[in-house]
């Protein structure tokens, strides 16, 4: 909970009644690894804080290959916020890629908390705003860097999430084949 109170905490002032309330609205969840918070084709109904675990959001090219578009770590919200907010058919899948806990709020208990904490508005925009920020700083240079450079980038920018994870989504999210993956990390050892 305190991982989750210090988060929140550095985008806005609440006083302890504040955050007690949120955390009144709170949630535990645990998944395995593998299932999935939200699917494509599906409304998404929770947005969650990762307390602990990974997760990937990936989708499905026009060819049926699974690809995976963006990793939430440890102490970040996950969601497909876009959707989750305005409650549109999600168009990705957001599945965990070791054991997670979280907290979750359904969408009412989202809305309660913006109705009732004056402020909680201007909070809730710069979240988002960190949230998009992260993706684009770590998704534009890879359509520019060759596979060695975009995997070097991936260790700098995740460096918790190396060995934690299948190099397969590893390879996918970088656009490279877990073959290429395979020879990169030999010749950089």
């Amino acid at each position: 909970m305190k991982a989750f109170t210090d988060y929140i905490l550095q985008f806005g002032n609440l006083n302890e009644q504040q955050i007690d309330f949120i955390l009144s609205k709170a949630t535990r969840l645990e998944l395995h690894k593998d299932e999935y918070f939200s699917e494509a084709g599906k409304v998404p109904k929770q947005v969650g804080f990762v307390l602990e675990g990974i997760f990937r959001f990936c989708y499905y090219n026009n060819k049926g290959e699974e690809i995976t578009n963006y990793f939430i770590e440890d102490n970040s919200f996950v969601t497909d916020y876009q959707k989750f907010e305005i409650q549109a058919v999600a168009s990705e899948y957001v599945q965990a890629v070791t054991n997670c806990k979280m907290l979750v709020f359904s969408k009412k208990d989202w809305d309660d908390i913006s109705n009732t904490i004056v402020g909680w508005d201007k909070i809730e925009v710069k979240m988002v705003r960190k949230c998009l920020m992260e993706t684009i700083e770590r998704r534009s240079p890879l359509v520019s860097e060759d596979a060695t450079t975009r995997y070097l980038s991936f260790i700098e920018k995740f460096p918790t999430l190396v060995n934690r994870i299948p190099l397969s989504y590893i390879a996918s999210y970088l656009g490279i084949t877990q073959q290429s993956l395979s020879r990169i990390r030999k010749n950089i050892r």
